[in-house]
């Protein structure tokens, strides 16, 4: 799992020359600072010497160049007596089942807790910054989540071609490589930002917060997020958005939600798409329904086909009510922050007049 690999280090690649960077601290932890040339980063890293850390310089682009701690760590002893699992033959193997519910050689559960609490909680910093930012400008903002092959990319194109001419929308896409589906969201008229994660496996809200300073969102539009392609990984990571939507296509198994159970905890609403092909599958859509109600009982359902339009109104209308209600939200803060200001003017005449 990658809170505790650190998938895609130092591989990220945002549109317009921005690209990632490890920074390593004296425990141990690690975080992730993404660059571009065209504005200025300031990180405060504490104290420049760390006990068994050497430097080594990082290069840029453009030539210039600067150093980074490299930590080595003289003490491997890990407790492996909790990680063994005692099985007859035949039996099946659960690495899941420690506290850290994943498994990685020659580490402890307790080490891997630590570390992924170390990464979640960095992300959750940026998150609620992106979060703040997205609830003072009244932007809904959603994150896409589902595993290669869904549809995803085609269901969004559907869903901004019927509600571009309504609301100001922005997307941010999320690949291993290539610029192929932010392309394919710029032909239907809307500005998109690629961001390629190299070897990792989500996005995250660091990456987020690069992508909304370069897009740019205009106050109450909509803000799309299609992250990678992965059931597992994206679940953990808050990009600071309204609502994570699961998208799950009938061309998948029906016990998908039970496999990967974490995704559809985090989601709040799933979309069960390509429901046009029905008719020539041996799918079970009420199964498929009823499977996601037991990881998440609080779960929004449509089904919808993206190529056929089939349920699509149902979706845009929840869409355009999120929307509406973010909106509302903004108007009710703007006028408190009006009043609040009117009546201090008020207070300042009052002790003026007092004088």
């Amino acid at each position: 799992m990658c809170t505790v690999c650190g998938c895609g280090e130092g591989e990220v690649r945002i549109e317009g020359g921005a690209h990632e960077h490890a920074h390593v601290h004296a425990d141990g932890t690690v975080h992730h600072h993404a660059h571009g040339h065209d504005h200025e980063h300031a990180h405060d890293h504490g104290a420049a010497s760390m006990a068994g850390a050497h430097a080594h310089p990082h290069r840029h682009d453009d030539g210039s160049e600067h150093e980074h701690p490299h930590v080595h760590h003289g003490d491997h002893q890990h407790d492996h007596a909790h990680e063994h699992h005692h099985h007859h033959a035949g039996a099946d193997l659960d690495y899941g089942s420690g506290p850290a519910r994943a498994h990685v050689p020659g580490m402890s559960q307790a080490r891997m807790v630590q570390i992924e609490q170390d990464i979640l909680g960095k992300n959750n910093g940026y998150a609620a910054k992106n979060r703040a930012w997205f609830d003072e400008h009244g932007v809904f903002a959603l994150n896409l989540v589902s595993s290669p092959g869904s549809g995803k990319t085609t269901l969004l194109v559907k869903t901004i071609e019927r509600l571009r001419e309504r609301v100001a929308i922005q997307v941010v896409e999320g690949d291993q490589q290539t610029a192929n589906d932010a392309e394919r969201i710029r032909a239907t008229g809307v500005p998109a930002l690629q961001i390629n994660t190299g070897k990792g496996c989500h996005l995250d809200a660091h990456m987020v917060g690069h992508a909304m300073e370069r897009l740019r969102p205009a106050d109450g539009s909509l803000f799309l997020i299609e992250n990678v392609g992965n059931l597992v990984c994206p679940a953990a990571f808050d990009l600071g958005e309204q609502h994570k939507v699961a998208i799950l296509s009938v061309t998948e198994g029906e016990d998908k939600p039970l496999k990967y159970p974490d995704m559809f905890a985090a989601a709040d609403v799933m979309l069960l798409n390509k429901c046009d092909l029905l008719p020539h599958l041996q799918f079970d859509a009420d199964l498929a329904e009823a499977n996601a109600r037991r990881v998440n009982p609080r779960l929004r359902i449509f089904r919808v086909s993206a190529t056929s339009g089939e349920g699509m109104d149902a979706w845009l209308a929840w869409i355009e009510c999120g929307l509406d209600a973010r909106r509302s939200q903004r108007a009710l803060t703007v006028d408190a922050l009006k009043a609040r200001i009117a009546e201090l003017e008020r207070r300042l005449e009052q002790s003026s007049a007092a004088k």
